[in-house]
Formats: C-alpha cells, structure tokens, sequence
C-alpha cells in the first residue's frame, strides 16, 4: 500500500491543481501519483528528506525538467484550469508566468540594472522610461533598491551573496509573474541574509503564488501558509502549516518533524 493513502485535503481557491502526477528518470520513478491544490496568493512550502522529489516536482510547474532528455512525465498540472504539460503549451510564455529563484543565487555578469530587466529585453521591451521604472519597482519589492540605487550600472558580480539572491528575486518578479519558485533560496546564506529573505517572502505573500523547497522545517513553519511532506516521491501530508506542525494525521509525518527520522 502507498504510504499516501490519506485522502490530501482539499484547499480553496487552488491555482495550481496537480493530478495524478507521475515522473520517470529513465526506468527510475522519481514521482509517483501527487495530487493536491496549491492556494493562489499564499506561501506553501515542500519538505522532506534530500531525494524526496521536491525539486523534481516544482521543476514540473515551469516546465524546466524538459531539459532533461531522460526524463518522462504523466499526469495532469493545471493553472487556472490550463493543462500546462499539454504539448501546445508556449514554454516561454509560461516561464514568463512562472518565474524561479534557485538555490545559490546565479546573477548574469552584467550590471544590476540588465540583471533586472532581462526577461523584458528578451521580450522585445525597448521603452526607457518603462525600463527604469520596472528596475525601481523591482528592487524595491525586493528589499535591494536602497543597497543598490547608486550603483545599477555596476556588475551585479560586486555584491554579497545575500544580495545577489535579492536581485535573482528582482528579476524574477520583473516579468510581472503569477506564480514564484523557490528552490533552497536561503540554503547558502547566512541568518542575517536567510531573515532578510524570510521577510522579503512574507512582505510578496498576497500578491504572488510561492512554493518554496527546505529542508529547513523552522523556516518552513516561520514563512508558510501551507506544508507538504514529501518522502521517496509521494505527496504524504499537505496541510495548513500550523495543522501540520502542531497536529500531523500521518505517523510518518510527525516522525519526521520531530526529527524521529530523516
């Protein structure tokens, strides 16, 4: 018997609907049979034991694990009601929708400013005054612009890390996104940073979908509105976080938040 045999609670108001989703790295099965709502404008967070399949599954929802040849999926994620692993789905447009942040921050080598604005120069925007006041709007949704308005024509390369993660968020946001992944965005940095990053989650927390991947339960339960328990590719548990950090239904969730195991 699956260990996910608990019906997953249903959520309202789901922007993202995920149905019987099952990945294949080859022969292997990295993801077996997910299926849950995530709520629009809220905060959920994937945790789990390395390996689980969390980075796996919210590479699902931009489509970036089609990058990887080996790779094969089946199953349904929808949002808004769309099929985006239908084969007529624009994967440009839908990374335009769907932005990403990633474990160690990865800056372009070019200045503050064009790190920023990419995303609109690959979509053709040449407007100045457009330009600028979405690098002023951006950083400042980020927490960066009183760091770094007197240098935007400096490389991004200059600054720490924790800053440079703040401009990877910038410039994901840039692109006016529904949804924002997070993949360990605060994993190398170090608690001054990781709170300033805490902070800047809840302040976007309204105003955009974001599901983040930790391994940091304290986190987790700081920053979210709801938690998923992931384990050897099945969605275990999924809840409001405060449900699943106080009172789990699963034994195999409550093992691991009280570090009985993993």
């Amino acid at each position: 018997m699956p260990l996910s045999h608990i019906p997953i609670m249903p959520v309202d108001n789901p922007q993202v609907e995920v149905e019987k989703l099952d990945l294949y790295y080859g022969n292997a099965q990295a993801l077996k049979s997910v299926s849950f709502g995530i709520p629009k404008a809220n905060v959920t967070a994937l945790i789990g034991p390395s390996g689980c399949g969390k980075s796996t599954f919210i590479r699902c929802i931009n489509r970036m694990n089609d990058l990887i040849d080996t790779i094969r999926i089946e199953g349904v994620i929808k949002i808004d009601g769309e099929n985006i692993l239908n084969p007529t789905m624009d994967v440009i447009e839908l990374r335009r929708r769907v932005g990403m942040v990633f474990q160690k921050w990865n800056p372009f080598p070019k200045t503050i400013y064009e790190n920023v604005i990419y995303g609109l120069r690959i979509a053709g925007v040449k407007d100045r005054t457009m330009l600028d006041e979405t690098v002023e709007k951006s950083l400042k949704r980020a927490a960066l612009w009183e760091e770094v308005k007197d240098r935007l024509h400096q490389s991004a390369m200059g600054l720490s890390g924790g800053q440079m993660q703040r401009l990877c968020i910038a410039r994901a946001i840039a692109v006016n996104p529904e949804i924002i992944l997070m993949d360990e965005p605060c994993s190398a940095l170090d608690p001054r940073s990781t709170a300033r990053i805490e902070d800047l989650i809840r302040e976007l927390r309204g105003d955009y979908t974001i599901i983040i991947v930790t391994h940091n339960m304290q986190q987790a339960a700081r920053i979210s509105d709801y938690t998923a328990y992931m384990y050897l590719g099945e969605l275990i548990e999924y809840g409001p976080t405060k449900k699943i950090f106080t009172k789990p239904v699963k034994q195999e969730t409550e093992d691991y938040i009280t570090g009985r195991f993993g």
